[in-house]
């Protein structure tokens, strides 16, 4: 009797560990079958951490833009190479001749950048601080007794080359925040804010102000009120003081925020220091400028500069973090920069794209059909298959600095983009993930432990779907649901 209960109950078992593979597989046959996805390509990759083979999968070696869940390869390979608790120095630094007596510095003050994209940041802000990291440097500087500096502040991005938006992003992108370049002196998320005012649809905007106010920035406002939603474009290029806006937002608004890509962040760090200086009577000579300004106006920079001050960044866990969570492409741009830098000597994205991909191929990641263009995804001309990124993730789960990665990711139910995905399912409060999402372009990867509480991770990403954005989205929904279910 005790054996027909024991072989009944096994049976019970494995008919529940069928039921919900069978769940997986049977959303799996559904989105096959889905006419939104007649002309789409779309991939999903399951694999328990434990194991390097596919538990579930569909189309996994098939090359699929991934949008922003290319973050996970940036962020993690940053955090293996780095470590959870590595920091960005910046170092203001002085040439020629300082006079104590005087307070006469007969030279030029630097800022030397040191590639940290969190410095002035709003996601690092103390709310009870009411001054800026340069109005303390400001204030360190005249402690140290500087009263009057003879040359100019000069901002110095070296770290990384000066080309600081990757090739494959589009003109559409580059002039708004989302499209700011990784810069090796970043300062204030590199972007300023635009508070518009609009009257009924279909009527021209005006704008209120810009803050902070950029010197030199000409702009041109070719933007109309009508929709729901924030439809304005920001185009410029790099080191260029012209800016056009087109496009729409909503109407009857005021003060109504929209963000673009500061033009060269190095020189408008050292503008902000040469004001603050003037601010508690230090005074500046000369006009702040760039090292690569004053390099390609072939004027001498001094080799023999000293140190008056070290600023350091938060720890990487912590940036790596807030680059997940809200999908910040610019701070996943500087680790993909820094990584070339620490191996190379220069912040590099296209070294730093091979660096990354090799990282992982040396840790037997499947690189084939593995094609990275940026760190942050935003360059459509990525791709990746879903098994590359779920190996990737397998591989992570076994790092020392696992903890740090699994923590950035956006839980089910609770935060950052998923925070209103799998109400009421099993996944809720248990699937992490980062999400993706460009035009015709989305997608999840991360992790879930099932009933067994075992870890398992996951990839699934769509391209070229026919349905509208949200839908797939709902799509994918019940995809994640599945796995999270899956045993």
């Amino acid at each position: 009797m005790r054996k027909q209960f024991t072989i009944f109950l096994l049976f019970l078992i494995s008919t529940f560990g069928f039921a919900q593979k069978s769940k997986l597989t049977a959303e799996i046959e559904t989105l096959k079958k889905d006419k939104a996805l007649q002309h789409a390509t779309w991939s999903i990759c399951v694999m328990n951490t434990k194991k390097d083979t596919a538990i579930a999968e569909y189309n996994s070696h098939v090359s699929v833009v991934p949008a922003s869940t290319l973050k996970i390869v940036t962020t993690a390979a940053a955090l293996s190479i780095l470590g959870s608790d590595f920091i960005f120095e910046t170092q203001i630094l002085y040439d020629g001749v300082f006079d104590s007596t005087s307070g006469i510095l007969k030279g030029n003050i630097y800022i030397k950048g040191g590639g940290d994209p969190t410095l002035g940041s709003e996601y690092f802000k103390d709310k009870k601080d009411s001054l800026t990291v340069i109005e303390k440097w400001a204030i360190i500087l005249k402690a140290k007794g500087i009263k009057k500096i003879e040359g100019a502040i000069i901002g110095d991005a070296s770290i990384f080359e000066d080309n600081m938006i990757p090739a494959q992003w589009i003109w559409a992108d580059m002039g708004n925040y989302f499209g700011a370049g990784a810069c090796g002196l970043t300062y204030n998320d590199n972007k300023y804010k635009i508070f518009y005012k609009s009257g009924a649809s279909g009527t021209t905007t005006s704008i209120n102000g810009i803050q902070p106010e950029i010197p030199g920035l000409q702009f041109v406002n070719n933007v109309t009120a009508g929709g729901n939603d924030d439809n304005a474009f920001i185009y410029g290029s790099p080191y260029s003081n012209y800016r056009v806006a087109s496009g729409t937002i909503p109407a009857n608004k005021n003060n109504y925020e929209v963000e673009g890509s500061i033009p060269d962040p190095a020189l408008f760090c050292a503008q902000v220091f040469e004001q603050a200086l003037k601010n508690i009577d230090v005074s500046v000579a000369k006009k702040a400028t760039t090292v690569r300004a004053l390099r390609e106006a072939n004027e001498y920079v001094s080799s023999t500069k000293k140190i008056l001050h070290t600023n350091y960044s938060p720890t990487l866990d912590k940036i790596v973090y807030w680059t997940n969570l809200k999908s910040l492409n610019l701070y996943a741009e500087h680790l993909l920069k820094y990584i070339s830098y620490k191996k190379t000597g220069l912040g590099s994205n296209n070294a730093g794209t091979d660096i990354v991909t090799n990282f992982w191929k040396s840790k037997g990641v499947d690189v084939n059909g593995f094609f990275m263009n940026d760190g942050s995804g935003l360059a459509r001309a990525n791709a990746i298959t879903t098994k590359t990124q779920t190996q990737i993730l397998r591989v992570m789960s076994k790092d020392k600095n696992f903890t740090a990665f699994y923590n950035s990711l956006a839980i089910a139910g609770k935060s950052g983009s998923l925070g209103g995905l799998c109400d009421g399912t099993f996944a809720e409060n248990n699937l992490r993930a980062k999400s993706g999402y460009i035009t015709r372009a989305r997608g999840y990867a991360g992790y879930v432990k099932n009933r067994k509480g075992e870890m398992l991770c996951f990839s699934v990403l769509a391209n070229n779907y026919d349905c509208s954005p949200t839908e797939m989205k709902l799509k994918l929904e019940k995809l994640l649901i599945a796995v999270a279910e899956f045993e």
